[in-house]
């Protein structure tokens, strides 16, 4: 935004050229046309493109597993730990600390639901009988 403002203020006071402000700020002619022609009550924003990564095929598994708004005594201890052997057997090749900024970030967007996926058990875990007589 300061450059923005020092670019018009070049232009429209100083009365430079286009020409005299790009060797003087080291940016593109196109660069300055397109904010000399943007209307001054705008704002410039600029939005990197999301590039694919190593995480990216296996963002929604891991969206899958963060089991958002699980009762602490059925969340799996050590989450991310378990996710990531998980997903190293799908032929994932990066780091453990990845996927763990992964899964706080996702937790810590506002939108998120919460959704509750229950583990899954094996059959012998699955029910709980009382065996006590009354």
């Amino acid at each position: 935004m300061v450059m923005y403002a020092k670019i018009r203020r070049m232009y429209y006071r100083e009365h430079l050229s286009i020409n005299e402000i790009q060797r003087r700020t080291s940016l593109s002619r196109s660069t300055i046309k397109k904010w000399l022609q943007a209307p001054s009550d705008s704002t410039v924003k600029y939005q990197r493109a999301k590039k694919s990564d190593k995480l990216t095929p296996f963002e929604f598994r891991l969206m899958f597993g963060a089991e958002i708004g699980c009762p602490s005594s059925q969340e799996r201890s050590p989450h991310g730990i378990v996710l990531f052997k998980e997903i190293l057997n799908e032929d994932y090749a990066g780091d453990y600390t990845i996927i763990c900024d992964f899964i706080r970030n996702w937790r810590n967007q506002e939108n998120q639901s919460t959704a509750y996926v229950p583990p899954r058990f094996t059959l012998s875990e699955a029910f709980q009988f009382d065996w006590s007589e009354e």
